[in-house]
């Protein structure tokens, strides 16, 4: 069944290449079509696939600029116009919470990019949630039987952001917890993966999302305008993400967040992250290791 779904969402994402694109594109045997994770096109390549053990090219005669031109067309339902508030970012959601990256000539104005004319490449990252990536682990994170302020911490690419949707569904539906109402800062769209209004991953039904806004203005704009009990964000980089985490928990709202690193000592070395350690803004921290058996999750209890 694991297998099937995974199958479909690469069939899905798929459908929005050009018709000779889509055609080779599913000529791979639907083993490989469910663990691929991005398809990518480069003009004057061959298409190819990303798998998690390299990127493979699938053959064929070169993508020409046009089908970049015309994944663009069908990606925005001929209406590419509308969609530039995401193509400002290089980068556009679509239904299925697949995304699909840009690259090209920008055309700035004022600092800002406003357009993206001559398409060079595009790359169309497969969503797939896992659900059940939290289970077990959500008592862990409770006192009393509610969530307490937690940093999940883990390199890239070991599920932070898996790991942080599953949560946030389960602190929304009150699995194993109080349910609780969630606002969720999503910059980059990767956690809730919002289209036309609507998330096509799973976070729970009493959670609140905020797309596309800066993480620090969005939490502050969540705090004030949804009344939540959590208040979670994805990927805290910058001083000002700090600082609008640190004003969020002065407010009385539990903190879900994940942050890049190997472990405590790592992000203690970095000046960005002082204040989250000289307020004890967190009261769990959850290192993600890859363990023999897959991805461990290890609690520690900071105070």
């Amino acid at each position: 069944m694991e297998t099937e779904k995974r199958t479909w969402a690469f069939d899905q994402a798929a459908g929005a290449l050009p018709q000779r694109l889509r055609r080779l594109a599913l000529t791979l045997p639907p083993g490989e079509r469910a663990w691929a994770e991005e398809l990518r096109l480069r003009a004057g390549q061959p298409l190819s696939v990303v798998f998690p053990t390299g990127e493979r090219s699938l053959g064929g005669p070169p993508v020409e600029p046009r089908e970049l031109e015309q994944l663009l067309e069908l990606a925005t339902r001929a209406s590419v116009h509308t969609a530039l508030p995401q193509l400002r970012r290089g980068f556009l959601t679509i239904e299925g919470g697949h995304r699909i990256g840009l690259c090209g000539t920008a055309v700035m104005r004022e600092g800002e990019m406003v357009q993206l004319r001559g398409l060079s490449s595009a790359s169309i990252r497969i969503a797939r949630q896992v659900k059940g990536a939290a289970d077990g682990l959500l008592p862990r994170l409770c006192r009393g039987g509610r969530l307490t302020d937690t940093l999940i911490l883990a390199p890239p690419g070991l599920g932070k952001t898996t790991l942080l949707r599953d949560l946030i569904r389960q602190v929304s539906d009150g699995i194993d917890c109080q349910p609780l109402r969630v606002a969720l800062a999503d910059e980059r769209g990767e956690v809730a993966a919002l289209y036309q209004g609507l998330p096509q991953l799973d976070v729970g039904e009493r959670t609140d999302v905020l797309d596309g806004c800066p993480k620090a203005r969005g939490l502050m704009l969540l705090l004030r305008a949804m009344n939540p009990q959590v208040l979670a964000v994805d990927e805290i980089t910058a001083p000002e993400d700090v600082a609008a985490l640190c004003a969020a928990a002065g407010c009385g709202v539990t903190v879900l967040a994940t942050a890049h690193g190997e472990n405590r000592a790592d992000l203690s070395r970095r000046a960005v992250y002082a204040p989250l350690w000289e307020r004890s803004l967190f009261r769990r921290l959850v290192t993600i290791r890859r363990g023999q058996t897959g991805r461990e999750y290890v609690v520690e209890e900071l105070n």
